[in-house]
């Protein structure tokens, strides 16, 4: 009997010890936010992306003017960053952001490479179609982008 008195607080400590280890999922974790220099970080970023989007209007001229080799030079040109820009962008975004993010500047750049074929090819309906797809595309990716600091 004395054998077990001195065994019983050694079992009860390592129990303890155990129940605390495997335990403590009632703490109520907080999700995954921006924190402000991430959103700095984010937005010094987004001024390549923010000036494409500001200058797809020119391309669209250049699709109704029925301009392909112009067409081509503005996707090669003046957009040719842009998948590197958005990829670095969708790094930096919440777990929760960057898979839709990823799967939405996809479907912007097939539009973009379809786009570029189809004003290789003189086919304005469809580049018209295809920019139509890219400008939403793009501008879904841009509502997934967190705001200034402090926003």
């Amino acid at each position: 009997m004395k054998h077990l008195r001195s065994v019983l607080p050694v079992l009860l400590a390592l129990m303890m010890t155990f129940l605390v280890a495997c335990g403590g999922g009632d703490v109520a974790k907080a999700p995954p936010t921006y924190t402000p220099e991430k959103v700095a970080t984010i937005q010094r970023y987004m001024v390549p992306i923010d000036t494409a989007r500001s200058r797809m209007s020119e391309l669209e001229d250049l699709i109704n003017k029925k301009d392909g080799i112009y067409v081509r030079n503005f996707i090669h040109g003046p957009l040719g960053q842009l998948r590197e820009s958005t990829g670095f962008v969708t790094r930096q975004l919440l777990e929760k952001d960057r898979g839709p993010a990823k799967e939405i500047t996809d479907d912007l750049f097939d539009h973009l490479e379809s786009l570029d074929a189809a004003a290789k090819d003189n086919l304005y309906r469809q580049a018209s179609a295809e920019y139509s797809a890219a400008l939403k595309d793009f501008d879904d990716f841009l509502s997934l982008i967190p705001g200034e600091p402090g926003e």
